[in-house]
């Protein structure tokens, strides 16, 4: 099973490398798989690799079931 992470996309470092974060987390990821990725952008990242982008609507909806996952985990 793949579980991919919804992250926001930070800044841009070079052609194959974005700071990018979900929730409070900031991190490093890998950007060459996928196309044309820009600063503010919504992407799915498993394993450090950005594996797909997302429209704004459903990275928010994605980063919201999320938060309420971490608050049910105790993690707020």
């Amino acid at each position: 099973m793949c579980l991919a992470i919804p992250h926001r996309i930070v800044n841009i470092l070079d052609k194959d490398r974005a700071l990018a974060r979900a929730g409070a987390v900031e991190r490093e990821i890998r950007i060459d798989l996928i196309d044309q990725v820009q600063k503010g952008d919504d992407v799915l990242v498993h394993a450090g690799f950005a594996i797909q982008k997302v429209t704004k609507e459903d990275g928010e909806e994605l980063t919201d079931l999320w938060d309420k996952i971490r608050e049910m985990a105790g993690e707020f």
